[in-house]
């Protein structure tokens, strides 16, 4: 697979049959599939799902094709279960699309991947008939700045253009690792910090803040407030394909509560019934996550 597009000779076409077979089938298929989702949807369902996309360059090893290839199939497996958690009623979904730490990969891997981002970010911004049909957010979580220009102008345009929408919420981590949301965190909460005291010294005129350094401690919330996920859930769910049981820095801040999943099949064969199963194991560990978010509550 070199490309995003399947093409298809003019000269072949379905007999009349087969297009209702496969009709049928396809029917028959969303029946049951909206039959399975129905029944999930008497146990707990996750508000938010996160996913680690470890994979991609192994399918595509293993397969002997193109190491882009991977990347360009593991981009459509992401559309998939965008779609498969709409209709399950999930309303957050987190990627780990880029680390800051790949940058240390070949530089012409590096290069490849930032113009496939671009490629797929422009599609998506040309051809909204995904994000249209679950009426998306699409919001990109990380130090930008580190991107090339053309990633980073056709994200900012994606983000602007999607702010409105009030369906599913996709994040996408890139450049992204833990370390660095944090970090960046602790130097907004300081540089606020440091403007409301410069703010109350000018006012007060003898240099003595009005609440003598009741600014000067940091919380949680104050935290919580400027990581990047500030106003989205913490995830319900943590997904690493692959069989991989890493973080990689990935969500460190906020999956304190996650159930932490490591499912064997690469990013690009994860399916809708690898998904089930996924919800399936959180449902049954539900009741003894919310027992340690209740203690930690009490704790509090």
């Amino acid at each position: 697979m070199t490309g995003s597009r399947l093409s298809f000779s003019p000269s072949v076409k379905e007999k009349p049959d087969e297009m209702v077979t496969s009709g049928v089938l396809a029917s028959l298929q969303n029946f049951l599939r909206k039959c399975l989702i129905a029944v999930l949807s008497y146990g707990p369902m996750p508000k938010h799902i996160a996913f680690i996309m470890d994979g991609n360059r192994r399918y595509a090893k293993f397969r002997s094709i193109q190491q882009g290839a991977g990347h360009r199939v593991g981009f459509s497996a992401l559309i998939a279960n965008l779609l498969y958690c709409y209709e399950m009623g999930v309303k957050y979904i987190t990627v780990y699309a880029f680390s800051i730490d790949n940058f240390k990969r070949d530089p012409s891997e590096v290069q490849s991947l930032m113009q496939l981002m671009e490629e797929k970010i422009n599609e998506l911004l040309e051809n909204r008939s995904v994000i249209n049909k679950v009426n998306c957010k699409i919001n990109f979580w990380g130090n930008l700045d580190l991107l090339c220009e053309p990633v980073r102008v056709a994200a900012q345009k994606l983000m602007a253009s999607t702010a409105g929408n009030t369906g599913i919420v996709l994040s996408v981590c890139m450049p992204y690792n833990s370390t660095s949301e944090i970090v960046n965190a602790v130097n907004e909460v300081c540089s606020e910090r440091r403007e409301m005291l410069q703010r109350e010294h000018a006012g007060y005129g003898n240099g003595h803040a009005a609440n003598n350094g009741a600014h000067s401690e940091i919380s949680v919330a104050d935290l919580d407030q400027h990581m990047y996920s500030a106003g989205c859930p913490d995830p319900d769910i943590v997904i690493r394909t692959s069989g991989e049981t890493r973080l990689s820095n990935f969500l460190l801040w906020q999956t304190t509560f996650s159930h932490l999943q490591n499912p064997d099949p690469l990013w690009p064969e994860f399916s809708f019934r690898h998904l089930v199963w996924s919800i399936l194991q959180y449902q049954r560990a539900y009741p003894y996550l919310e027992q340690n978010r209740n203690l930690a509550k009490k704790q509090m």
